[in-house]
């Protein structure tokens, strides 16, 4: 196989959606044997993700001085192809290419229905997309959900807009049937605590779960925290509801009975994923992500966004008969790291041979 030149380009190493898909693409071209780049405008955390066989590029903090960073390393670098991920970084990236007329192809990647309200940039992408659209070689989405939003609302080129799902890595699988219902009545959530993830209405459906000795376990970080805990205080469920920062989700998983995903806007949902692979049940809400990894409601309950009441029974059904967790582990192979990591070869494949 011939070796390719690759600049994947995204917001940092933190966070806990795009950057981390990013990481993990950029290592395994690279461990494939193509000579990779990870561009980032500034570090964060997440470094540990990253294979030493990429080389990463810091191109700094501010709009102006992060393009035409980009564009040096495009007049220096030449890839092949160069991926962007999270909206307001595909902006940058076009106009650097435009600014010393590259010839890479470019391959955008959209990862939530949200991301115009997160900066200028990332407004200007979604609202200049039919635009955006004609300087890149493919624009891929999460879910057929987002590639539906990008195409029908934005205004991506139909011809042009594919779906990959994120490859995810899978967790350790439960034994079997016996062992899931032997684990306590043990509930877990994780993401960041924002708004978007319905945390809020998520406590609000466990105050009323009557399955004895229940108790939810919530992980992850964000600005909702503060509102959250003050929430589960008011409601007196300080004994039941654990806001635990962040947490190894290998750990949660491994202690879990059942998974709860109460968003009210998800474009995919590494952890629905991860909570399969593990043989966990899941209860989600109807979110276009979720819904498409459940498969309409064959491997998980779906349950009205918003509906509280309806996410209570569904907590409790689970928990008392929690299944087979082989069908589930298998549905997670789809959305598996080979899997998604043979998409995007494939994909990348395509373009280079129509260059």
């Amino acid at each position: 196989m011939q070796k390719r030149k690759y600049l994947f380009y995204t917001r940092s190493l933190s966070g806990g959606g795009a950057e981390p898909i990013w990481a993990l693409l950029a290592s395994l071209f690279a461990e494939r044997g193509d000579e990779v780049v990870l561009a980032i405008d500034e570090e964060g955390d997440g470094s540990a993700l990253l294979s030493p066989l990429v080389r990463l590029e810091i191109l700094g903090t501010g709009n102006a001085r992060s393009t035409l960073a980009a564009a040096r390393l495009l007049r220096s670098f030449k890839p092949d192809a160069t991926l962007t991920a999270i909206t307001g970084n595909a902006v940058k990236l076009a106009a650097a290419k435009l600014l010393v007329g590259s010839r890479t192809s470019l391959i955008i990647s959209f990862h939530g229905f949200l991301e115009y309200k997160t900066g200028m940039l990332s407004a200007a992408g979604h609202y200049g997309l039919p635009l955006l659209s004609r300087l890149a070689s493919r624009i891929v989405c999460v879910s057929d959900g987002l590639t539906r939003t990008m195409i029908e609302r934005w205004g991506a080129d139909p011809a042009r807009t594919v779906r990959i799902y994120n490859p995810v890595p899978a967790q350790q699988p439960v034994a079997d049937a016996q062992a899931l219902l032997a684990r306590r009545p043990i509930v877990v959530a994780l993401g960041r605590l924002s708004g978007d993830k319905g945390f809020d209405l998520l406590i609000t459906a466990f105050g009323a779960v009557s399955t004895p000795g229940a108790r939810l376990i919530i992980a992850g970080k964000g600005a909702e925290h503060d509102r959250l805990q003050a929430q589960i205080d008011r409601l007196g469920l300080a004994d039941r509801i654990e806001l635990a920062g962040f947490v190894d989700p290998a750990t949660l998983y491994g202690m879990a009975r059942l998974c709860v995903i109460a968003s009210r806007s998800e474009a995919f949902g590494l952890v629905a994923v991860e909570a399969l692979s593990a043989g966990l049940p899941l209860v989600v809400t109807d979110c276009d992500g979720p819904r498409e990894i459940v498969d309409g409601g064959h491997f998980g309950t779906i349950v009205p966004i918003g509906d509280t009441a309806a996410m209570t029974r569904a907590i409790d059904a689970a928990l008392a008969m929690p299944g087979d967790p082989a069908p589930r582990i298998e549905r997670a192979r789809i959305f598996s790291v080979e899997a998604g990591f043979n998409a995007w070869a494939d994909l990348l494949d395509e373009v280079l041979a129509q260059r």
